[in-house]
């Protein structure tokens, strides 16, 4: 969350972040009168504890005297009850508070391009060839169903719609997709392999920005205090809350498999068919714990850590720099990796790299003590796919299909999957 003093001394840019993020400025009003409320009562509670030493001065000078104290001592029972019930009052002024800081976003980088949808993200790369189909190329769900890799319906059957069933090799694609990314991140690019809990109190969510704003979009386990995570940086972020850390035990790079649980609220009518939207999936995380003053060229580098698993697999795709009205809750900045879609004729995206900065390491107490300084500061957090399974899995499917329904596996993947080279229907 954001900072209270910061908050308290730049309304007016805070207002100003939340109009370019297309945001209801509007709630902070009641902010604004929370905060002149609380004022109003600290100056209060200031001037009853001045009062009550007074009278405990001249309760004493009574007691000197040998005078009946009495009088005074209602007096100072009054004052000490009224202090009281101001301090109630003052405590549910900063819940409220507290409150409003966790239902508001971060604010945008000065580097994130101002707009309102989708439209003004700002490209900033392609690599990788856009195959020429001598034929009309097929949507991943008509080829994984063709191929008997893919079973929507009995998906269905089991669960409900948006679940599938990965039958034979589709499978085994899945949980080579999985190692594979997974030892390009911990053997060739630093990362430490975690495997966290799949399900997380409500104080971990918090931590993380998906609480309280966005319980519609979460499983919670019926009779307790858990609920499915969405994804690895909800406990892999949680890893070290309420701790602090050493100047020397920054950076600190997570790699987490994990799957991950949306009841995506608010998407009715969208990628209804296929693997793009599902309540369940797969996804490899990469989470970073670093010092602020290197967390832009950490970003950076995740990003590139993301898009060495699509080269590898040689798969094109396209990067963007998300606007400010496209922003996720507690990001200051993200980069969208959009991968090529042949079957859908457009990218789509298979990762998000985000710099949080020390957005959710305030919600999660997250600091560290630098070297020579007095005192801890707050970490900054950085998270991005690495890459979302079943999004690679299309790409894979759409990118690599053939004329005869079967699919070319990417080199990099044969040795995950014994050397098999082509997918046909068994």
């Amino acid at each position: 969350m954001l900072d209270l003093r910061f908050v308290r001394e730049n309304i007016g840019l805070v207002i100003e972040a939340l109009k370019n993020r297309g945001d209801d400025s509007s709630f902070l009003d009641g902010f604004l009168r929370i905060e002149n409320e609380r004022k109003n009562l600290l100056q209060a509670v200031e001037n009853n504890r001045q009062s009550r030493n007074k009278i405990s001065e001249e309760i004493a000078e009574l007691r000197r005297r040998g005078e009946d104290p009495s009088v005074m001592l209602n007096k100072a029972k009054d004052i000490a009850n009224t202090i009281r019930e101001q301090g109630e009052s003052l405590g549910k002024l900063e819940d409220n508070i507290k409150d409003f800081l966790l239902n508001t976003p971060n604010i945008p980088h000065s580097s994130v391009p101002v707009g309102v949808s989708d439209e003004d993200n700002v490209e900033i790369k392609r690599w990788g060839e856009i195959r020429k189909f001598p034929f009309e190329p097929k949507n991943h769900w008509d080829i994984g169903e063709s191929l008997g890799i893919l079973d929507f319906e009995r998906g269905a059957k089991i669960a409900g719609t948006r679940f599938v069933l990965y039958r034979g090799v589709g499978a085994r694609f899945e949980r080579a997709l999985i190692n594979f990314m997974l030892d390009i991140h911990t053997k060739e690019r630093g990362y430490r392999e975690v495997l966290p809990p799949f399900m997380v109190n409500r104080d971990s969510m918090i931590a993380t920005g998906q609480l309280p704003k966005f319980e519609s979009e979460l499983f919670k386990v019926d009779g307790g205090n858990y609920y499915l995570i969405p994804t690895a940086e909800v406990p892999v972020t949680n890893i070290h809350k309420g701790e602090i850390l050493t100047e020397k035990d920054l950076p600190i790079y997570y790699a987490s498999y994990t799957p991950c649980f949306r009841r995506e609220a608010g998407s009715y009518g969208k990628d209804t068919r296929g693997l793009i939207r599902q309540h369940q999936f797969n996804k490899v995380e990469l989470v970073k714990f670093v010092k602020p003053e290197n967390s832009y060229d950490e970003l950076e580098s995740l990003l590139l850590d993301a898009e060495e698993i699509l080269q590898s697999l040689e798969l094109p795709y396209r990067v963007v720099i998300l606007c400010t009205g496209e922003l996720g809750f507690a990001a200051a900045k993200t980069y969208d990796i959009e991968v090529w879609l042949p079957g859908q004729k457009k990218f789509r995206e298979i990762s998000s790299c985000s710099n949080f900065e020390d957005y959710q390491a305030r919600r999660a107490n997250i600091r560290y003590r630098p070297e020579g300084k007095k005192g801890t500061e707050y970490v900054y957090t950085l998270n991005g796919s690495g890459l979302a399974i079943g999004r690679t899995v299309v790409a894979i499917l759409e990118n690599n299909q053939q004329e005869d329904g079967s699919v070319i596996i990417p080199p990099a993947l044969r040795p995950y999957m014994d050397g098999l080279e082509k997918i046909v229907r068994s």
